[in-house]
């Protein structure tokens, strides 16, 4: 591996800062939000391969916390990985002995061999994955897991959600395991200047350069990842046309940038039809000014015999050089000679060509002589016609003069002089031909005896080392007498000294090396023991509280089936019910200072997003209720097909290292399974920046900065109502619950920075609940571009204005699909007179916030913010869906209307749900609705104006009235 090592690539590498590239993963790109340690990656030569293809290859490593993962890559812009080494319980060895830089890694049932450019660069390869082992190692038991893999993260959650999973516990060891720790460390040189670490991507590429770097074994990944390069230019940026002629003895052409649609077409010139070629493309080419141009004929030709001999002197010339040059300076000599002797033949066929047309034009030319001269001949034979009435101008035929035939005749000789010309020049030719061969033969035969001089001289020199090798070894007994004893120890020995000290140093650093491994692994050991033990203990606590539930649930089973003789009595019954209810809504004691893993996973008193479980002012019967929800709910996201998504989320995240998130059919069907909670920071991030690109490209890098200085400045019509909303946002929110709540003082600003930007909507009750939700995993000015998204991009002009005209369009759009998808349940809701869009209105106006429980509320969101207001009307006629037979068995129009405002929180499988709306209500296109919103929106602008009409006619009628009141009580007062 050969890396640039430039200034800019160490700085970067020592001060802990990455260089944004193409070429490395998103965490270059985004992690500038918190610091973040140097990420570990680099080339590495790999021994793979079977047979005769079995050697060493070069990969391009990254090692991927979440799972102390070690990939491996052909390429740093592959996405998907050839493979992994897992670094958790692997251990490293290397030896002295092997060659510089090659170590091993072996893990359960495997060996990887490994090969470092350098002794330091594997010294640091080393001690960088010991020591992000030790530290994967140390959080394994901390019981703070939120992802199937690792709860080391890459992308941690940036918003207010993920301030509240960074408090990870470290299992603290002594100090003294420390010291030994740092005592066994090899001293190596960290700074590996550009063999190591992103900017080791930006060199010269290893594996590119490698002639035998592919694998049959991973032919089908190399395919994928070749593919992958090509899905970028479908977008047609970085496009160039590149047509060019492949003619190598013709001019070069080079390609000129295409004219402007504005200005005409140029009429091509006349006279350059013969070096064109026709062509459909509307290029325009232009000659190389690169490439020397090429004598015309008459420059080679030269001034007669003079050309020739100045020529074959020239030739000569350079044969007398290559006799007197090397064997190699011969062959490029001869490989001249054959070029020019190739051109001469190919002039030749050209000259061919154009004495044919001469002789042609010859031909023709005397054709034409002949036709004038007949023609002069019957002119000037004597017609005498005695009873000929006509003038004598007019029968008399046009005569030749003697000039044009003069003309004609020197034209014919010029023509026979050019083609005499032209037959000598060819032979000429073809003697120059017969010379260069005979020229060829000679050269060859000098090159042959040339070879054969120097296999002798080879003979010689090796005869001449023998003797040399032999000689040297007799001095050598020689100085090894014992008259000798005396005399200084020669180069050899102090050269074999110089070896073994080297030795012993290497032996050294393997020691400490070794002692350091064996150490670690020791205590990986102990902890795994520990940890064992510690989940079998966990078992054993949860086996309790299973039979301790069992246990109630059996009791209240038989004291329910006892029959109840009086309601006056006093019946044990209640008693035991009211205890058992006590015991489960008794809140878990924050005096309980239990090890995180013998403590068993309950319902804590906040989800994972901030919503309460069980709200506090509720009633009893209500709390039980929000309990049991918060329990299906945790066990829903433990099933098997949970666990299932989380496993794709992160083989997709892993092939993510390399590149940049992009739009594909593989992450449209992961999102809309739902985005785990540990990447919806991430993916949430890019859905935004991918949507207001356009907007945010046209703007300077400060522009939030100073549309909240411009609200502190300037006094806002809206920062009083905002200000009211704030604490009505989300009262069941941690994050916004209080005055001094972390997130009230985020949404202030994001809510007067859009009131700036948007005048004319100024603030509109919703928009706060759609920047509160934005907040929990979304940084400030993250959240506030997710609100012009929402806004500006996805719903339609006029809906968070005052009028809400877009959302009452929708709302029309949304009953025409609801008689279309859902034909029995609309009748049913007509049949009883229920508008359900009352419900239904305040479900688009903030999507779904406070509509429905938390975790189908973010999986409807991760959709909606990568798919648009599409997914709105898709969930919406799911939940319909969901419970239709329950609204058809509702006989009262009271009933249906107390149902519709509830129903929502009783659904709890988000997994049935997403099935429904991505698969029960397709056939779904976004065309359909936008024509719909079309024709709606003309109606509704004609029912506001006929409305507006009618104010104002009542407004003057209420005016005049009032009038005629005032003058009717006057007269009543003076009477």
């Amino acid at each position: 591996m050969q890396g640039e090592e430039d200034s800019s690539g160490e700085e970067s590498c020592s001060s802990h800062r990455f260089v944004p590239s193409k070429s490395v993963d998103v965490a270059e790109l985004e992690g500038a939000a918190k610091e973040q340690a140097p990420k570990l990656c680099g080339y590495l030569n790999k021994l793979c391969g079977k047979g005769p293809l079995r050697g060493y290859k070069p990969r391009w490593f990254v090692y991927d916390p979440r799972k102390c993962y070690l990939y491996y890559f052909k390429t740093p812009q592959d996405a998907l990985p050839l493979g992994h080494i897992e670094i958790c319980d692997a251990c490293f060895i290397y030896d002295v002995e092997w060659e510089e830089g090659r170590f091993e890694i072996r893990t359960a049932g495997k060996e990887f061999l490994l090969k470092a450019p350098s002794k330091q660069v594997m010294h640091y390869w080393l001690q960088e994955l010991q020591q992000k082992r030790w530290e994967y190692s140390n959080m394994r038991g901390t019981g703070q897991r939120d992802s199937w893999g690792s709860p080391t993260l890459v992308h941690p959650p940036t918003g207010l959600v993920g301030k509240d999973n960074d408090n990870f516990v470290f299992e603290n060891h002594s100090e003294s395991m420390e010291k030994v720790r740092s005592d066994f460390s090899m001293e190596s040189e960290t700074d590996c200047g550009a063999m190591v670490g992103i900017q080791s991507a930006r060199g010269p590429s290893a594996a590119s350069a490698h002639p035998l770097n592919f694998s049959l074994k991973n032919f089908g990944t190399e395919l994928r990842n070749s593919m992958l390069y090509l899905r970028p230019g479908r977008a047609g940026e970085n496009r160039r046309s590149v047509f060019y002629t492949s003619n190598s003895n013709a001019e070069e052409w080079e390609l000129v940038d295409a004219p402007p649609k504005d200005f005409a077409e140029q009429k091509p010139n006349l006279n350059t039809h013969r070096h064109s070629i026709g062509s459909p493309f509307s290029f325009e080419f232009a000659r190389s000014t690169s490439r020397q141009k090429r004598p015309f004929l008459r420059e080679m030709m030269g001034s007669g015999r003079f050309g020739r001999s100045a020529e074959s002197r020239s030739v000569e010339n350079s044969v007398a050089e290559c006799n007197d040059s090397k064997p190699s300076e011969m062959q490029h000599c001869l490989q001249s000679q054959q070029e020019e002797l190739s051109q001469m033949q190919q002039e030749q066929v050209k000259l061919k060509e154009e004495l044919a047309t001469q002789k042609e034009l010859v031909r023709l030319l005397q054709q034409t002589l002949r036709t004038s001269q007949c023609d002069r001949a019957g002119a000037c034979r004597p017609s005498e016609t005695p009873d000929s009435s006509e003038p004598p101008e007019q029968s008399r035929p046009p005569a030749v003069t003697q000039d044009d035939v003069a003309q004609l005749e020197a034209l014919l000789r010029e023509r026979d002089e050019q083609v005499q010309s032209l037959c000598g020049h060819m032979e000429r030719l073809a003697l120059e031909k017969e010379s260069l061969q005979q020229e060829l033969k000679s050269l060859k035969i000098k090159v042959g005896d040339i070879n054969d001089q120097l296999g002798m001289l080879m003979e010689t020199i090796q005869a001449k080392d023998q003797v040399i090798v032999k000689l040297s070894q007799q001095s050598a007994e020689q100085s090894g007498n014992p008259s000798d004893a005396g005399s200084p120890p020669p180069y050899k020995e102090q050269q074999e000294i110089s070896t073994l000290k080297d030795s012993l140093q290497g032996y050294k650093s393997q020691n400490k090396f070794l002692n350091k491994e064996i150490v670690e692994l020791t205590v990986l050991r102990r902890n795994a023991e520990s940890r064992e033990k510690a989940l079998e203990a966990k078992c054993t606590a949860l086996e309790a509280k299973l039979c301790q539930v069992e246990s109630k649930y059996l009791v209240l089973l038989q004291e329910v089936k006892s029959p109840v003789c009086s309601l006056t009595e006093q019946n044990p019954a209640h008693e035991v019910i009211s205890r058992l209810l006590e015991d489960a809504l008794q809140a878990e004691s924050p005096d309980q200072h239990e090890h995180p893993i013998f403590k068993p996973n309950t319902v804590s008193e906040y989800d994972i997003y901030g919503f309460k479980t069980v709200p506090e002012e509720e009633e009893e019967e209500e709390k039980l209720v929000a309990k049991v929800r918060a329990l299906e709910l945790k066990s829903l996201s433990m099933t098997d097909q949970e666990v299932s998504v989380g496993v794709k989320w992160e083989n997709f995240m892993a092939s993510t290292m390399n590149r940049d998130l992009m739009q594909s059919p593989e992450l449209k069907s992961l999102i809309r399974c739902g985005v785990p909670h540990e990447h919806r920071s991430q993916v949430w991030r890019w859905c935004v920046s991918f949507h207001v690109k356009k907007f945010r490209d046209q703007l300077p890098a400060d522009y939030y900065e100073t549309l909240l200085n411009m609200a502190r400045e300037k006094p806002n019509p809206a920062s009083k109502q905002i200000e009211l909303d704030l604490l009505r946002t989300l009262p069941n929110n941690k994050h916004y619950a209080s005055p001094g709540a972390a997130g009230i003082h985020k949404l202030r600003n994001i809510l007067l920075a859009f009131s700036w930007r948007n005048p004319d909507i100024g603030y509109c009750q919703g928009l706060n609940r759609l920047a509160a939700i934005a907040l929990l995993y979304l940084e400030q000015e993250d959240a506030f571009w997710t609100l012009i998204a929402i806004v500006e991009v996805f719903m339609p002009r006029d809906y968070y204005t005052k009028t809400l005209l877009g959302s009452q369009v929708d709302q029309r759009v949304f009953k025409d699909l609801m008689s279309e998808k859902l034909p029995r349940l609309h009748a049913h809701f007509e049949q009883h007179k229920v508008d359900f869009s009352l419900i239904t209105f305040n479900w688009f106006l903030v999507v779904f916030v406070d509509s429905v429980v938390s975790d189908i509320l973010f999986k409807i969101w991760d959709a909606f913010l990568y798919e648009g207001p599409k997914i709105v009307f898709r969930f919406a006629l799911a939940l319909f869906k969901h419970k239709e037979e329950e609204f058809l068995k509702l006989q009262d129009s009271t009933g249906i209307f107390k149902y519709l405002r509830y129903f929502t929180r009783t659904i709890l499988d988000s997994r049935k749900l997403m099935n429904i709306a991505f698969g029960d209500m397709n056939p779904f296109p976004m065309r359909q609705i936008q024509n719909r919103r079309s024709f709606h929106l003309e109606k509704v602008r004609l029912e506001l104006t006929e409305l507006e009409a009618i104010r104002q006619t009542f407004l003057r009628e209420r005016e005049t009235s009032q009038d005629r009141q005032s003058f009717v009580s006057d007269d009543e007062e003076d009477n």
